[in-house]
């Protein structure tokens, strides 16, 4: 019984609650930018540079035989991928730069002293007339 009180206490924790949110989240932002490397970055890269496709791209290394299929050396999908994951780690660390700008204009910037309430006022006030009323001989 104490492993599964343990285990409900680790996953019930703040952190592993917040590490599975960030982790669904950054598949579904993972697929968006996929999309938009595939729809809509590569189609004007792969016609400035003579209509290629660049996951079309491969090598046959052994044609198909048979029922055996081709095996095929696919070089296209890496690029893809290695420019799925450049656009990927840029989008990332333009987010982690906005909100490090932000945590530092939140330091930098002195919150206001909060103003005192009536009654903190008035205390103030008869406080003041104490200490009058004790410094007069």
């Amino acid at each position: 019984m104490g492993m599964l009180n343990e285990f409900k206490a680790f996953a019930v924790k703040g952190n592993v609650v917040d590490m599975a949110v960030g982790i669904i989240i950054g598949a579904a932002f993972g697929k968006i930018v996929s999309s938009f490397v595939g729809d809509v970055v590569m189609p004007p890269i792969g016609l400035l540079i003579g209509g290629v496709d660049f996951s079309d791209l491969a090598i046959t290394l052994k044609a198909a035989q048979g029922d055996a299929p081709a095996v095929v050396l696919a070089y296209g999908k890496f690029i893809q991928s290695t420019i799925d994951f450049i656009i990927v780690a840029f989008a990332i660390f333009m987010g982690v730069k906005a909100i490090n700008r932000l945590k530092r204009e939140e330091a930098v910037a002195p919150s206001a002293p909060p103003v005192p309430s009536k009654e903190e006022l008035l205390l103030s006030e008869i406080r003041d007339l104490l200490k009058a009323q004790n410094e007069r001989p």
